[in-house]
């Protein structure tokens, strides 16, 4: 009962950012491909967002595999679905992270606050049992 679509976020310059969506029950999973930055982090944020409210989507992965560049505009888009989350019960996962990015998100503290994984299969496994 799955449901799965590609979304292309166009920016100035002809960068682009690649999401391919897929929501299984309550989980959204999130593959980025590109480049996550002041350009094309409000409509992420507006993709995420959509989807809990018309989903109630509880859990959102996001496969940062593909991801070449994060700038703030990123981290905030990361973090802020992280808050809203939090009080309704949700988790923020993130996987597949290229080594240079997650050099970034350390400065930033996030994985201090929110779960990395080495990838899909165990960030998705580790919330079906609890």
């Amino acid at each position: 009962m799955g449901y799965s679509e590609i979304i292309t976020m166009l920016k100035l310059g002809g960068m682009v950012l690649n999401v391919e969506k897929k929501i299984e029950r309550l989980t959204l999973v999130l593959r980025l491909e590109g480049e996550l930055d002041m350009h094309t982090a409000s409509t992420l944020r507006q993709t995420i967002d959509s989807e809990i409210e018309k989903r109630g989507i509880r859990t959102v992965i996001l496969n940062l595999q593909d991801v070449r560049f994060v700038d703030s505009s990123g981290l905030g888009v990361i973090l802020g679905r992280y808050k809203k989350l939090l009080p309704l019960g949700g988790k923020l996962k993130i996987t597949n992270v290229p080594p240079h990015i997650y050099k970034i998100m350390e400065l930033s503290g996030l994985p201090k606050i929110i779960s990395f994984y080495t990838d899909e299969a165990h960030a998705y496994e580790e919330g079906r049992g609890a």
